[in-house]
């Protein structure tokens, strides 16, 4: 999220979405594959990485080096054309898009971040700070009940 100015000096909160251009690499029907829908390759790769069947497939298109596909669900599919590819110029201002996307990971959190844990004692010489200590009952029931966090 960031923000710009409109026409009248008001802030418009605004979201930036990074489109790079991709190609049309396949177009499905249903007389062949049973739906329409569009394959996009996006991701240049150098066409040396890339495995031989997929270069067959890239080939038919005549798409460069794609690392990645995704598939569109068209209408239509007698819309597009094979190999063409797709920029930001596509959509128009103010379009609604569907964004999907990996956040960063946080790598491994421990038992107080993850579960709200409490920590153990800080002084008179105790070894165990952040560890979980104990999670269940004593002898009985002998097993830890299923709602908590271990």
């Amino acid at each position: 999220m960031t923000q710009t100015f409109d026409s009248n000096g008001e802030v418009v909160p605004v979201t930036l979405v990074k489109a790079d251009a991709c190609q049309i690499c396949q177009i499905k029907t249903v007389e062949t594959d049973g739906y329409n829908a569009i394959q996009v390759g996006y991701i240049a790769e150098k066409l040396s990485k890339i495995s031989k069947p997929l270069q067959g497939h890239l080939e038919k298109s005549g798409a460069k080096g794609y690392r990645k596909f995704g598939e569109f669900r068209v209408d239509n599919p007698d819309d597009y054309t094979l190999g063409v590819e797709l920029t930001a110029a596509s959509f128009s201002p103010g379009q609604k898009v569907r964004v999907t996307g990996t956040s960063t990971g946080k790598g491994f959190a421990g038992n107080q971040k993850r579960h709200n844990f409490s920590r153990g004692p800080m002084t008179h010489g105790s070894k165990n700070h952040r560890l979980p200590g104990s999670i269940g009952a004593g002898s009985t029931p002998g097993r830890v009940y299923p709602v908590m966090h271990y």
